[in-house]
């Protein structure tokens, strides 16, 4: 995802930062990823704007396109949470459409995505050194303490829970409430991603982050689609 967003964004000559900002919020966890790397490569607040405003129009769309193109396929719950967890970018976009697919696909969507979502921490670290080291960027000392305050701790509570579920913590009244509950906080996630999407901003913003963006986005759910649809036919998932 990062080479594919930076090749494409020279291409397009986007300005070098907002190259970077749409590079690590396509490839980790879209909106935090972007919020987090524009501090630590001192990018602009233009720049930050365009990027978040061309993740959250894409996870907008593929919240509802990877669902249906999911059971055009065929996928399994497996295999489908498996896809959106690798594919959509934004951590609450990534649960909903899992969630639309079955609540089976929404549970492996998270727990593939929380994966993914631990390495923004050396990802954003990786672009903080490299913009010090072209002097536009302040050095980074303790690094770390840098990846602790980038890592998303909510990774941290998801495991205890699962722990806790693992060893049957929970009876099962417990677990039917748990789950209840799961449904209500998914019901608020998708009124999170319409509150978010301004499509006025986005037409303010111009095109040329947005074609980027839906290139890289393609060819990230095409290569991901592909590896996950031969993993499931190896290992029948």
């Amino acid at each position: 995802a990062i080479a594919i967003m930076t090749l494409l964004g020279r291409w397009f000559r986007l300005k070098p930062k907002l190259t970077s900002l749409l590079a690590v919020g396509s490839s980790i966890c879209g909106v935090s990823a972007i919020i987090a790397a524009k501090g630590a490569i001192e990018a602009d607040d233009d720049d930050a704007t365009f990027a978040i405003a061309a993740i959250l129009a894409l996870g907008a769309f593929g919240l509802f396109a990877y669902p249906a193109l999911g059971h055009l396929l065929h996928m399994s719950d497996h295999a489908f949470g498996v896809w959106a967890g690798l594919a959509v970018d934004n951590t609450a976009e990534a649960a909903a459409a899992g969630a639309i697919y079955s609540d089976a696909a929404g549970k492996i969507a998270v727990l593939t995505k929380s994966t993914r979502n631990a390495m923004i921490g050396f990802v954003v670290l990786g672009y903080a050194i490299y913009w010090a080291s072209r002097g536009q960027a302040k050095a980074v000392e303790g690094k770390a303490a840098f990846l602790w305050q980038k890592f998303p701790k909510f990774v941290l509570g998801f495991l205890f829970v699962s722990l806790l579920a693992t060893f049957q913590v929970f009876d099962k009244t417990q677990v039917a409430s748990l789950a209840n509950l799961s449904r209500w906080a998914f019901l608020l996630t998708f009124a999170g991603v319409g509150l978010k999407t301004d499509f006025r901003e986005i037409k303010r913003q111009g095109v040329r982050p947005f074609v980027v963006g839906a290139l890289a986005e393609l060819t990230i759910t095409v290569v991901t689609l592909g590896l996950v649809l031969a993993a499931s036919a190896i290992f029948t998932f």
